[in-house]
């Protein structure tokens, strides 16, 4: 599960670092006029709501910190990505998911390993957005396997043996 997580991320700043000047932060029509940037943000603050809610066991996605400088500067966000590579890995325990639903504050049991997938799972949809954002932009190579899931992937490989 880290494994993936891990090199999903790496993935991601790799596809990042190579994206044309310019099309980061600019605003995409046929993504709802949202930006690679604003998707690659959301990814981030969803694990950094992750790592800062292991400690206290309690994780709110809905309360989470937005840095605009995220979505704007590129650079920014490689370091970000950097920064839940380095803190992800960590032992399973119990945590506690709150959430508003309909005006009411909700919680529910999960646990560290749980929210982990759940991230992973999160990224990799979103990634297949960016993918898209930048095929609108460029004529950036992407690797086939960013924004697919990896049991899709391994579904992919079994039918073509």
């Amino acid at each position: 599960m880290f494994k993936s997580s891990l090199d999903t991320l790496e993935q991601f700043k790799q596809v990042l670092s190579e994206l044309p000047k310019g099309c980061y932060s600019q605003s995409c029509s046929i993504l709802s006029n949202a930006s690679i940037g604003q998707h690659t943000r959301h990814i981030i603050e969803l694990y950094l709501c992750l790592i800062k809610g292991y400690e206290p066991a309690d994780v709110s996605y809905d309360r989470r910190e937005r840095d605009i400088k995220i979505e704007e500067n590129v650079s920014f966000a490689l370091e970000k990505l950097a920064y839940i590579q380095e803190h992800l890995e960590k032992p399973n325990k119990f945590i506690k998911i709150s959430y508003e639903l309909d005006g009411e504050e909700n919680c529910m049991d999960s646990n560290y390993f749980r929210e982990v997938m759940y991230n992973l799972e999160h990224t990799i949809h979103h990634q297949a957005l960016i993918k898209v954002g930048i095929k609108h932009f460029s004529g950036q190579e992407v690797p086939e396997s960013f924004g697919v899931a990896p049991s899709t992937i391994q579904y992919r490989k079994a039918c073509a043996q």
